[in-house]
């Protein structure tokens, strides 16, 4: 049985075999998010819904750095 906690089969099916969160864990709570919809965007039937959430994060970030 899959483990949806730990080890969905979307986490592990990036060509190179690096785990998304493997890279992710090293950056920001918003950059990190966007890299995770971006990595995994054609692994769970809804590519274009995760590039707009990557978008979301993005323009949030942009606002962040903006004010300060």
């Amino acid at each position: 049985m899959e483990d949806m906690v730990n080890k969905p089969r979307h986490y592990t099916k990036h060509p190179s075999g690096i785990e998304c969160i493997e890279i992710v864990e090293h950056e920001d709570f918003l950059i990190g998010s966007a890299m995770k919809y971006l990595w995994r965007h054609r692994d769970k039937g809804k590519p274009i819904e995760d590039l707009r959430k990557a978008i979301f994060y993005i323009e949030r970030k942009i606002k962040q750095l903006e004010q300060d």
